[in-house]
């Protein structure tokens, strides 16, 4: 299958432009606003076996990221076309020519617009002919949709359209397990999960993955998350993260999981919107990511990660909460401690603890699973009824619930560490670094929502001298109330108009906090990370 599928109008572009760039400079300052780090673990408890092991699980994440190239621009070779370091670096952390934290605007001379599709449809596909297509499988997550010899709509599975990378991808798996024989869970899972890829069909392989409990090594690997789908929300795009166990941070985190159905009847809500329950068999773990592939890495840089996402799934079994424990260190040391030190009252300085900002995250893809995963009106799931915006409030309902879980497991005593203030306002300093993702980013738009939310409710406020803000703690918590439950309804409503309404009224960015946002940037702080990543980093190039 020819998956080069850019027209070639757009590449002879790229490519006589790229020498002429009068860009560059702005691609600079962006590139310069990324903060490099190296992604390590302690691998000294493996054995060569193991660790050989290790090589062949990053090997099939690396043939990952060559499908998600396919997925985000059309073209994997890409960056073989363009002479100008500063430039490959740029398009290679955003999968393409389009910065993914400036809302996806080009910076590539003669590049148009992101197909808001990505490449999952043909770019001048009307929403009528998608609509008026005959087959089943249009809406299948794992599905391209093309045209034909005949200039027809054309369904191909991901297994056939993807066939090269995938095999080398699976290849590796199936290596990888047979490295890992001691640990006979995981090293099923391995095999599952590449016959998964091979079949479309993840269904055995999520169970397999969920029913394991001991494993030091983990990876994440397949089509996942509909982010990048921005015209309907239903295609998933292809990621890999290979993990590390923090076996001790885990078994501290895992008594939490066991409050979901408490917390759940507790949503401030009505009971129609509760009615489903939260999966208590859920898991909650900590690891150090060594490897990020694919549609994880680009742009801003997941820190957590809360599947599967088959709602059928979550109800019956749970789901396992995963966090990226040295990227979110990462992140607080070199973003949001920097931030909160420019942006946040002197005298609540105090309040920013990394303790909070790492329960915030973890709360956050708890969170997910509170709720309701189906409407309460016939309309289907919340995901299909809400369509491109389920993503952005989805992840909104997640970090207000996330702070809401926070506030009840600290009022019972369950959660002892730090005042409740210190996640209050660490909560707060969290939304000027996600809201720097911009309105490309699920997580950027919730963020900008939850802003303005809060702002209209007086959660906080700004001193005009100083530029800072100071949170007023009885509010924000009303606040957080009012918005969780708006949230929760519109969900359980499957009110796509209303959601509509919401991000139209309030997922943007106005002057006086982008004014606040380029303080941030006249300062250097950086936006994001971009990853030194691989066998040399870790030690494994010796081999």
């Amino acid at each position: 299958m020819n998956f080069k599928v850019i027209s070639t109008i757009v590449l002879l572009l790229l490519v006589s432009n790229v020498h002429s760039q009068t860009l560059n400079d702005t691609i600079a300052k962006r590139l310069s606003s990324y903060k490099s780090v190296k992604l390590t673990a302690d691998l000294s408890a493996f054995s060569d076996q193991e660790k050989e092991g290790i090589r062949m699980l990053i090997r099939a994440a690396r043939a990952i990221d060559q499908i998600f190239w396919v997925q985000s621009y059309g073209d994997p070779n890409l960056l073989n076309t363009v002479t100008d370091t500063t430039t490959a670096k740029f398009m290679a952390l955003n999968y393409g020519p389009w910065d993914r934290l400036n809302d996806f605007q080009p910076f590539v001379k003669g590049v148009g617009p992101k197909p808001k599709g990505a490449n999952f449809y043909p770019k001048d596909m009307r929403k009528g002919e998608f609509d008026s297509l005959e087959d089943v499988n249009k809406k299948s997550p794992y599905t391209v949709i093309v045209r034909n010899r005949e200039g027809k709509l054309e369904v191909i599975p991901y297994n056939f359209y993807y066939e090269h990378y995938l095999n080398q991808a699976i290849t590796s798996l199936f290596a990888a397990s047979t490295m890992f024989r001691d640990d006979t869970a995981f090293s099923k899972y391995l095999m599952l999960r590449g016959r998964a890829m091979r079949m479309n069909d993840f269904d055995a392989s999520d169970r397999a993955w969920l029913d394991l409990k001991d494993n030091r090594l983990d990876i994440i690997i397949g089509p996942i998350e509909n982010y990048e789908d921005q015209l309907y929300g239903i295609k998933t795009a292809y990621e890999s993260y290979v993990l590390v166990k923090d076996m001790e941070w885990s078994k501290r985190l895992e008594k939490y999981v066991k409050y979901l159905p408490e917390l759940q009847k507790g949503l401030p809500v009505d009971k129609k919107y509760k009615a489903e329950n939260a999966g208590s068999s859920s898991q909650l773990n900590a690891y150090d990511v060594i490897y990020y592939a694919g549609d994880c890495n680009a742009g801003s840089k997941t820190i957590a990660v809360n599947l599967p996402n088959d709602e059928t799934l979550q109800v019956e079994k749970g789901t396992r909460r995963s966090q990226l424990k040295n990227a979110i260190k990462a992140k607080y040391d070199y973003i949001m401690k920097p931030i909160a030190d420019e942006l946040i009252d002197t005298n609540q300085l105090k309040h920013i603890t990394f303790d909070a900002f790492f329960s915030t995250i973890m709360f956050h893809e708890v969170a997910h699973g509170l709720g309701i995963k189906n409407t309460i009106n016939g309309k289907g799931t919340v995901r299909d009824a809400l369509g491109a915006n389920y993503s952005a409030l989805e992840e909104g309902k997640a970090d207000i619930l996330g702070l809401y879980m926070i506030t009840q497991l600290h009022d019972k005593k369950v959660l002892k560490e730090g005042q409740l203030m210190d996640y209050y306002v660490t909560f707060m300093a969290g939304i000027f670094r996600s809201v720097r993702f911009g309105a490309g980013s699920a997580h950027g738009k919730a963020n900008m929502i939850r802003f303005n939310f809060f702002k209209e409710k007086g959660a906080f406020t700004r001193n005009e001298t100083t530029g800072r803000y100071s949170i007023n703690f009885e509010k924000m918590k009303l606040a957080m109330t009012e918005l969780s439950a708006l949230i929760l309804q519109l969900q359980g409503d499957g009110d796509a108009q209303g959601v509509q309404k919401l991000v139209d009224e309030k997922g943007k960015i106005m002057p006086e906090l982008q004014r606040d946002l380029d303080r941030l940037s006249a300062k250097n702080i950086p936006v994001d990370l971009v990853f030194e990543q691989g066998e040399e980093v870790l030690g494994l190039n010796n081999r």
